[in-house]
């Protein structure tokens, strides 16, 4: 399994998986508390379930695992639910006495130390969420064998606060599942097919019972087969995530220890209608019911309907099951290119009102396809709603992720005046079908006929407008229009678009008709508020950020794992951009 990288989708929920360790640690900081009186905060410690340890070595120094202990603090209130006492942490050390030998890490640990069989660590402030507590670095010790076990017991005591304690055991050697990495075709066509021979190893020190086949693809890949040994679950087509489709499949067998797998019919992988930037995850881990839990992480799953999904050789018999020596290769990841487009289509609005009147204008674009647009591992947003005000009105609240600026785009301090001109971003996702629907109320300063203001759909550069996967552009912009001709009762007729596909630019209906933004499929509809942020950024609604752009990935779960995960699986926040980058 790989590391988890350094940014975060937890939108959404999100957005998974993460090392198995992790998982469970979350899981089990999540486990009930017992009754307390309301005034009195409780506290849960938490990490991995187990932990295997590399066998003492015949010569040269042993190998180091580390066991992350976590604390969990239930608060909801990010300002005043923290606990801003001293707290202790005591670990009870007796019970791997002989197995392995423990140290804490020093700087994430500092004020940790171990006298005998007993371990102290002493600490201030517990903020809400799940948090680091303390890294043990842990070691067989000499004289251990393989198969040897035991338990460190943690407690906690504050005053004024409870803990939840918590028991993780390690154990000497164990399977090691290793994943292979496939030789993929990365630049593809839509409906490029390729098959998917996935190949797995154990170079652990003893045989693993049934392996959990992991397989995760983003909204422009799909994988036909449907097994029957495998559940399946989709990202909510509303949500502004990469609409991963995740499988679980448990492949029954016992993996000998130094021997490699492979399924017995390959899988196929294939490019689809909208593809265009996409990526496959597929890990291997031993298979159990912890497992499984931790990995569905509260997502709904269907098991398929087609055959069995096997590997071969497999070895029949028990095997003794027991943590990942290396958790860290049990994933491999692969990225791809699709020759594609998208048709992003502005619209615009026609509204009405007498001097000094308030009028709602919506506005926005939607992408018409084929492609879905997705940027999985930059998370840089995709496009940017580009609004220019007509003369004769101001905004009197804009939508939160909109950032006002100069009539030229440039940055402008100043949030909470109208302003000549708005960039609101997209978030780092836009799915075929979905959009983005703005909704501005204006004041109508002076009644101007026909007064217009164009809405531009473009890249995020404004030195560099153009969207490089748009094949479309005269219809990238479209126009609000106030009090235009026949409007003198206010009522809004519909958009206005530029061009088009080389029409006269007069008013017209929309390409898609505008949704209310409070139901747009995309689920990136602004809100209107008559502030907005004064830092020159715009909010995306992607919930966090791409995968990263180098190194390994955790897959990660959706929906309501994302917060239960954050401590251990922290996805990376996409930097926003300043509005001088814009400029």
């Amino acid at each position: 399994m790989t590391r988890s990288t350094p940014r975060t989708v937890l939108h959404r929920a999100a957005g998974s998986f993460a090392a198995a360790g992790l998982l469970a640690a979350a899981s089990l900081a999540g486990a009930a508390a017992p009754a307390q009186a309301a005034d009195t905060p409780v506290f849960t410690l938490g990490g991995p379930a187990e932990t295997a340890l590399h066998p003492y070595p015949e010569s040269g120094k042993p190998k180091s695992s580390t066991v992350g202990i976590t604390l969990n603090n239930p608060s909801e209130d990010e300002e005043n639910g923290g606990f801003g006492g001293d707290f202790t942490l005591t670990f009870d050390l007796s019970g791997v006495a002989g197995v392995a030998d423990v140290k804490f890490d020093g700087e994430s640990s500092p004020d940790c130390k171990v006298t005998g069989t007993k371990a102290v660590c002493e600490d201030w402030g517990i903020w809400p969420g799940l948090q680091g507590a303390a890294d043990l670095v842990v070691t067989a010790a000499d004289g251990s064998e393989n198969g040897d076990t035991g338990t460190i017991k943690v407690t906690g005591q504050a005053d004024g606060a409870t803990f939840t304690p918590f028991t993780t055991r390690l154990t000497v050697g164990g399977p090691d599942l290793v994943m292979e990495r496939l030789p993929l075709k990365s630049e593809l066509t839509p409906g490029a097919k390729q098959q998917a021979p996935i190949t797995f190893a154990n170079r652990g020190t003893r045989d693993a019972d049934g392996v959990l086949l992991t397989l995760r693809y983003s909204r422009g890949l799909d994988i036909p087969q449907r097994y029957s040994n495998c559940e399946y679950t989709v990202d909510d087509p509303d949500l502004p995530d990469f609409g991963w489709t995740t499988a679980l499949c448990s492949v029954e067998g016992a993996f000998e220890a130094g021997a490699t797998y492979t399924l017995a019919t390959p899988l196929t992988l294939e490019a689809t209608e909208r593809a265009y930037y996409d990526t496959f995850l597929y890990g291997i881990h031993e298979n159990s019911a912890a497992q499984r839990t931790a990995l569905r992480a509260g997502a709904p799953f269907e098991r398929g309907t087609g055959g069995v999904l096997k590997a071969v050789p497999a070895k029949k018999g028990a095997a003794a099951r027991s943590a990942d020596l290396d958790p860290y290769d049990n994933q491999q990841e692969a990225d791809f290119r699709t020759e594609n487009t998208a048709d992003f289509v502005a619209y615009g609005d026609q509204v009405a009102g007498t001097e000094g009147s308030f009028v709602n204008a919506d506005i926005g674009f939607r992408n018409e396809g084929p492609a879905w647009i997705g940027h999985i591992r930059s998370g840089e947003d995709v496009a940017t709603v580009d609004f220019t005000v007509p003369q004769g009105a101001s905004v009197a609240t804009k939508p939160e992720r909109c950032r006002a600026v100069t009539a030229d785009g440039q940055y402008r301090e100043d949030q909470n005046t109208p302003a000549p001109r708005y960039f609101c971003n997209t978030s780092m996702t836009v799915r075929d079908g979905a959009g983005l629907d703005l909704r501005f109320e204006l004041r109508i300063d002076k009644a101007m006929v026909g007064a217009s203001g164009a809405v531009t759909v473009r890249n995020t550069f404004l030195k560099n407008p153009k969207l490089p996967f748009d094949p479309k552009p005269a219809n990238n912009t479209a126009y609000l229009i106030l009090n235009g001709e026949g409007d003198g009762d206010g009522s809004d007729s519909g958009g206005a678009t530029e061009g088009g596909d080389g029409g006269s630019g007069e008013p017209s209906t929309p390409p898609t008709s505008a949704p209310d933004p409070a139901e747009s499929p995309s689920g990136t509809s602004g809100s209107t508020t008559s502030g907005g942020s004064s830092s020159g950024t715009a909010g995306g609604s992607g919930g966090g950020g791409g995968l990263a752009s180098t190194g390994s990935i955790a897959l990660i779960a959706s929906g309501t794992a994302a917060a239960a995960l954050a401590a251990g699986l922290v996805l990376f926040t996409a930097a926003r951009r300043r509005a001088a980058r814009h400029s």
